[in-house]
Order: C-alpha cells, then sequence, then structure tokens
C-alpha cells in the first residue's frame, strides 16, 4: 500500500496565503521528485511545481515568486506554499511523486486532490 494525501485547501481571500502537506505513506524505499499539479474546471491539469530528491525546484510561470514548494523528508511530506493568491489560482490541487518501490525500481503515485478556491 501506497498513499498520497494532501492536506490544507480551502477558502482564502484573493492575497491570502495557504499551505498545502502531501504526505506519502506506505512501503517503499524513498522518495524522488514530488510535485503539485493543479486543475481548474474546464481546462487541463498543469504542473505547478517541482522538487527534487537533492531539494532542486521548478516552477510554472504563472506561480513563480509566489508558490514555495518544499519537502521533509524524515517526514515524507511535501508542502507548497501559497501566497498572494489570486483568484485564477483557483482549482483542485494534486500531489504527485516518484517513489523507490524497489531497488532500481520508480513508480508514480497520484493523490486525490485538495480544493483551493480564491475569492476576488
Amino acid at each position: 500500500q501506497v498513499q498520497l494525501v494532501e492536506s490544507g485547501g480551502g477558502l482564502v481571500q484573493a492575497g491570502g496565503s495557504l499551505r498545502l502537506s502531501c504526505l506519502a505513506s506506505g512501503r517503499f524505499f524513498s522518495i524522488n521528485a514530488m510535485m503539485w499539479y493543479r486543475q481548474a474546471p474546464g481546462k487541463q491539469r498543469e504542473l505547478v511545481a517541482t522538487i527534487s530528491s537533492g531539494g532542486n525546484t521548478n516552477y510554472a510561470d504563472s506561480v513563480k515568486g509566489r508558490f514555495t514548494i518544499s519537502r521533509d523528508n524524515a517526514k515524507n511530506t511535501v508542502y507548497l506554499q501559497m501566497n498572494s493568491l489570486k483568484p485564477e489560482d483557483t482549482a483542485v490541487y494534486y500531489c504527485n511523486a516518484d517513489l523507490v518501490i524497489e531497488y532500481s525500481l520508480l513508480r508514480n503515485y497520484w493523490g486525490r486532490g485538495t480544493q483551493v478556491t480564491v475569492s476576488s
């Protein structure tokens, strides 16, 4: 059993902040890359932020400078700190991770998503 569970979503006013968390649990050897995606109604799912096992980060242009992805390897958790939120950030946010299940075997997993709603 491997599971990713997001938390921290909710309703926030424009300009406000939220911190999303994603906990990986179950049997795995280690976690490689961890990612946050989002999907707004009627739109395709988009990659928001990525963090490598070594802590290197990448962001979508739309969130660069406002969002920060981080990880706590001891807690098997990835975070997405979202500041200066805009209504266009409204979406379901999904956690995604590449987990080492066996030596040299990577498998990709998705969380079920958490709703973020930003009011104007």
